[in-house]
C-alpha cells in the first residue's frame, strides 16, 4: 500500500476495515484523487500547431484597430468586390482577352521510372520476354491514368539488370542508354486519346501503324485489329519521331546524312543554282553618239 494512503487510511481510523473487508482494486476510490496544479498549469501544445486568430477593431496597439484595416469609406470598407471588378465598367479580360492560360501544344505524359519497371519484372507482373506496351504496362497497374501517352525517365537506371524491349511514347536519352546497355532496345511511337483507349479495349494494335517498320514481333502472332492505328500529321510529332536520338519508329524515313526537321534543311545538302544574267544584244540606237 502506498505510504501516503497508509497515513490517510491510519487517520480516519479505517485501516483495519479496509486491509480486511476491500478488495484491493477498490482501495483507490476510498479518498479523493489528488492533482498537482503546477502539471495543470504547464500544460500547453506543441509550437506552431495553431495560428492565433486576428483580434481586429481592438485599439490601435493592435495594428488591426479603428478601421480593422479596411481603409476610409468606399465600397472596398463597405462591402465586399468581386475579383477583377473594374467599377462597372467592362471588365480587363473581357475588353482584352486572356491570353497564355493555356498551351495548345502541350502533352500531358505520365512519367514513368525505370527502377519500377524492373520492380514489377521482379515481381512477375511484366514479361521481358515479350514486347512491354503501354498496354501491358496499364494492366499490370505500372501506370494509372494515361491520357496522351507515357514517357520512360531514368530514375534507378543503375537497378535495370533485364533486356528490355520497350515501345512507348517518349524516353530520355539517359533511359535509353540504360536500356541498350542492359542489351534492350527502346522505340517510340505516336499515339493519340482516342488510340489509348482503343488500345486499352483491344481495338487497336499497340505496336504497328502504316507507316511503320517495327520488328518486334511476328505478324502471324498479332490478331485481327477493327481499328488502324494512326500516324502523325503536326509538324513537331513527325519530327520528334524521325529522329534517330529518339529512337524514333519513324527514322527509317530519313535519308542519310539528312536531319529530322521538315522546316530547315541539314546544312550541305542543299543545291545552289546561280542565275544566269542575259546580256542584252546591242542595238542601232546604243551606237549613236547624240
Amino acid at each position: 500500500m502506498p505510504p501516503t494512503l497508509q497515513r490517510a487510511l491510519c487517520s480516519s481510523g479505517l485501516s483495519h476495515f479496509v486491509t480486511t473487508r476491500v478488495p484491493p482494486p477498490l482501495l483507490l476510490f476510498l479518498y479523493p484523487q489528488q492533482r498537482w496544479a503546477s502539471i495543470l498549469s504547464g500544460l500547453s501544445d506543441n509550437p506552431a500547431a495553431y495560428n492565433k486568430a486576428i483580434r481586429r477593431g481592438r485599439g490601435p496597439s493592435s495594428g488591426k484597430g479603428k478601421t480593422s484595416g479596411r481603409g476610409h469609406k468606399g465600397q472596398k470598407q463597405h462591402g465586399k468586390v468581386p475579383t477583377g471588378f473594374n467599377g462597372g465598367q467592362t471588365p480587363d479580360e473581357v475588353v482584352h482577352g486572356i491570353r497564355g492560360a493555356e498551351n495548345v501544344f502541350s502533352v500531358d505524359m505520365k512519367p514513368l521510372n525505370l527502377d519500377k519497371v524492373q520492380s514489377w519484372i521482379d515481381q512477375g507482373r511484366l514479361d521481358p520476354s515479350r514486347p512491354i506496351t503501354i498496354k501491358e504496362l496499364v494492366k499490370s497497374r505500372c501506370v494509372a491514368s494515361v491520357k496522351d501517352g507515357v514517357k520512360l525517365l531514368a530514375k534507378g537506371s543503375e537497378k535495370v539488370t533485364s533486356p528490355l524491349n520497350i515501345v512507348i511514347s517518349r524516353a530520355s536519352a539517359s533511359a535509353i542508354a540504360a536500356i541498350e546497355a542492359a542489351g534492350g532496345s527502346v522505340t517510340t511511337r505516336y499515339y493519340t486519346r482516342q488510340s489509348i483507349r482503343r488500345i486499352l479495349q483491344g481495338e487497336t494494335d499497340p505496336i504497328h501503324s502504316l507507316q511503320s517498320q517495327i520488328t518486334l514481333g511476328t505478324r502471324s502472332e498479332r490478331p485481327i485489329y477493327t481499328k488502324r492505328l494512326p500516324d502523325p500529321t503536326g509538324r513537331k510529332d513527325i519530327e520528334y519521331y524521325r529522329d534517330p536520338a529518339h529512337r524514333g519508329y519513324l527514322s527509317h524515313q530519313l535519308e542519310e546524312g539528312r536531319g529530322p526537321s521538315l522546316f530547315f534543311k541539314t546544312p550541305g545538302t542543299g543545291t545552289f543554282v546561280a542565275k544566269k544574267i542575259k546580256k542584252k544584244a546591242a542595238s542601232a540606237a546604243d551606237n549613236r553618239i547624240w
